[in-house]
């Protein structure tokens, strides 16, 4: 880890510099402009880059939407719809909500999942047949309406995480999170420092923290063996959404990017202060 990550995470961890210098609220991007899907690429299992098979990623009425009303079966066609270019450091804001019901063929696991995938890799670089992109997955899941079900989990596609001082290397960890159960509209976020720390957020809340993101591990199939260095750690990468066979909407995907405050402590800590209070 850069001297420069480990400091940022031990001022985010101790909270120091009170009363920093006042930054500007210029960082915040729209990812999704609530028109169309113009910076966006998608790539769906089995289908060459930007097929959008059965217009899977559509827009409607102001809302970026994953429907399978083409599929005859979802048949392992998972995808992921990503933005044009890469971060390094950024609080990523979606907020979203599952519909409908799932498309015939869907595995039992995907019944209101689906995903925000951070620091993935180039969709450029994916295999025809690969499954999921090179990532770490803030998984989202709607509650069934009786059992209690986290959201903003974290899932590792062809990544590990330390946790707690140490590796963590399964597939999948829950959050803390509340249950959200029916069709109501959740807020998450990400929050992401390079290489050093990431924090998923829901509803205002921290549920899960975990540090050093890096590629390793399996959960990826069909993937271009050249892309997998096991060990190196994930300084930046695509965001991605994705589509797991259930219906979900997305009115708002937003992005504030913090990397021009890594190498700036004092400013960082001070963006992280108004974020935190909705003043940016």
């Amino acid at each position: 880890m850069h001297s420069f990550s480990l400091l940022i995470s031990l001022l985010l961890l101790t909270g120091l510099y009170p009363g920093p210098p006042k930054p500007k609220p210029d960082g915040w991007i729209q990812l999704f402009n609530g028109k169309d899907l113009k910076d966006w690429s998608v790539k769906i299992t089995g289908h060459p880059l930007n097929d959008n098979y059965g217009n899977t990623f559509r827009v409607e009425d102001g809302k970026m939407v994953v429907r399978y009303d083409q599929y005859k079966n979802f048949d392992e066609q998972f995808g992921h719809i990503f933005y044009k270019k890469p971060f390094s450091a950024y609080l990523l804001l979606v907020e979203y909500r599952f519909v409908g019901e799932q498309v015939a063929g869907g595995p039992g696991w995907a019944v209101r999942n689906s995903g925000a995938m951070l620091h993935g890799q180039d969709p450029k670089t994916m295999g025809l047949k690969q499954d999921f992109p090179i990532s770490l997955e803030m998984q989202l899941l709607g509650g069934d309406g009786q059992h209690e079900r986290h959201t903003a989990n974290l899932c590792t596609p062809g990544t590990n995480v330390v946790m707690n001082g140490k590796l963590f290397t399964p597939h999948c960890i829950d959050s803390n999170s509340k249950t959200y159960h029916d069709d109501r509209w959740v807020r998450a976020e990400a929050l992401v420092l390079g290489d050093s720390l990431v924090k998923h957020i829901v509803e205002g809340d921290t549920v899960l923290t975990y540090t050093k993101p890096q590629i390793g591990g399996g959960n990826v199939i069909h993937f271009n063996s050249d892309q997998k260095k096991d060990g190196q750690l994930l300084r930046q990468g695509y965001i991605s959404l994705q589509s797991e066979s259930h219906p979900i909407e997305f009115r708002k995907v937003s992005l504030f990017d913090l990397s021009p405050y890594l190498r700036k402590p004092k400013e960082l800590q001070a963006v992280l202060r108004q974020l935190q209070t909705r003043k940016l």
